[in-house]
This record gives C-alpha cells, sequence and structure tokens, in this order.
C-alpha cells in the first residue's frame, strides 16, 4: 500500500470525511422525513420529472388525529416508469417508515384528464390542500356537477350495501363491527362534504360540525352519532356498549341509507 506523504495526508483526511459525510446525510436526511422536509427529499430526488407533491385529507383540512388519521399525500410526474420507482424508492421507503402511506401517483396528463373520473377526490383535495413541492397544478382543472352526482350516486350506495353485508357477517361480534363502523366513517364523511358542495352549501371542516349540516339538509339523526363523532375528533375509542343493540348501529345505517336515497333522488 502506498504511504502517504505528510503533505498529502491532509488532503487524504478532507477526502474520506467528504465521504463520510455524502454517505450519512442523505440517508440520515431520508431516515427524518416529515411533512417539512417530504418536499424537498421528493424534488431532490425526481429533479424536473416532479410537477407537484400535494397533502391533501385530514392533516390538510385541520381535522388529523395522531395515530388514527392518515397522512396522505399526491405525487404528480411528468411519467411514470423504471427509473421514476428507482429514484423515488428511499423517499417513498422513509416515508412509510414513519408509519403513513405511500403517496398517490399520478402523471401529469392523467391529472388533467380524470376530474370526470374521481371528482369527490378532487375537489375534497381543491378545498383542502397544501402544496409540498412543485408548482400549482389546479389551473385548467374543472369538476362537472354530473359527474360529481353520478358518482357520489355510486359511491353511496355502494358503501350501503359493503355495510349492510358486513352487518350480516359481524351482527354478534359488537368489537368488529364498531372496528367496519369506525372505519367507514372516513368515506362517509367525505361523501357528506360532496353532498354539501353538490347542494351549494358551505362545508364545515370539523365532523361535528358536518354531519349536523348534512343532517339538517337530508333529515338523518346526527345527535344518535355522537360517540362516532366524538371518536372522529380525538375522543374515546368507539366501544358499543349495547353490542349490536347500540343505539348508533342502527343510527349509522339509517344515515347512510338516508344519505343514498336523497341523492338518488337529486336531479
Amino acid at each position: 500500500m502506498e504511504r502517504l506523504t505528510p503533505q498529502r495526508q491532509p488532503l487524504a483526511a478532507f477526502m474520506v470525511l467528504l465521504i463520510l459525510r455524502d454517505s450519512m446525510h442523505i440517508p440520515c436526511m431520508v431516515a427524518q422525513l416529515t411533512l417539512d422536509t417530504l418536499g424537498d427529499a421528493a424534488t431532490r430526488a425526481l429533479g424536473p420529472r416532479l410537477v407537484a407533491l400535494l397533502l391533501y385529507g385530514s392533516a390538510a383540512r385541520g381535522t388529523h388525529v395522531p395515530k388514527r388519521s392518515d397522512v396522505n399525500t399526491l405525487l404528480i410526474c411528468d411519467a411514470v416508469d423504471g427509473a421514476l420507482f428507482d429514484a423515488l424508492a428511499p423517499v417513498v421507503r422513509a416515508w412509510t417508515k414513519a408509519g403513513h402511506p405511500a403517496p398517490l401517483i399520478l402523471t401529469e396528463r392523467e391529472w388533467r384528464e380524470s376530474g370526470d373520473a374521481f371528482p369527490i377526490e378532487y375537489e375534497d383535495m381543491r378545498e383542502a390542500h397544501r402544496l409540498l413541492a412543485g408548482r400549482d397544478p389546479w389551473p385548467g382543472i374543472r369538476v362537472e356537477r354530473d359527474d360529481l352526482r353520478r358518482q357520489l350516486e355510486r359511491e353511496l350506495m355502494g358503501k350501503l350495501v359493503r355495510l349492510r353485508q358486513a352487518y350480516g357477517a359481524l351482527w354478534a361480534e359488537p368489537k368488529r363491527l364498531a372496528e367496519v363502523i369506525v372505519g367507514s366513517a372516513p368515506g362517509f364523511f367525505t361523501m357528506l362534504r360532496a353532498l354539501l358542495r353538490l347542494a351549494g352549501k358551505p362545508v364545515p371542516g370539523r365532523p361535528e360540525a358536518l354531519v349536523g349540516a348534512a343532517a339538517a339538509l337530508v333529515g338523518f339523526a346526527a345527535v344518535e352519532l355522537a360517540p362516532l363523532i366524538r371518536h372522529a375528533e380525538g375522543g374515546p375509542a368507539l366501544r358499543l356498549e349495547g353490542g349490536a343493540r347500540d343505539p348508533l348501529v342502527a343510527a349509522y345505517l339509517a344515515a347512510v341509507a338516508r344519505t343514498a336515497e336523497y341523492v338518488n333522488g337529486l336531479a
């Protein structure tokens, strides 16, 4: 092995420090991803291929409940291919290890052409989002009222049928039945927001005000959903103290059914 002269030793030490810095600094930053650093990490990984990175859902709306709510993100890029996934993999791995779902991924063309396929989601994102990286993707994005109504009708009827199926399977298992209700509630709240937009009504952010406004419009009993609303706002975990006969069980199913019936009657 070549011996380093005294003149070359400082240079060699400096090069070692650079190598160590580069080998440790990037993984360390990726490993500590937060909402404040995710955008920078994605930008470094993808460069000009990144069109926009959006935060949406409860974390953008201000209703996020730690350990209960997801932190939802959407990545819009120039194209989707193996090179994109190669570049993105370390960032997504760090993000999911922190307990967050991986970003949804759309190409810019798909984003611009899919407002008719996902009108509920687009309007929900438009109303509450935060741009984490890239440029504003909303100019030119339009959602048609008829597309929104059709998707809302389809989603509500699908939720109603699946909820009845779960009730039939789990009627004698109140703990699992409570889990089904809790798991389906965020989707139902999303539909209630879509319903209020469709009706031209203000859309409250917090679950209690949202359910109250929708109940007044549609005609279901919001007060009977109080335990579920408290859970959604970070209160005690939902327990069906009366088993399947707990008033919440019937009230929740009735609220979904009445909302579906109301939307089915809209022109």
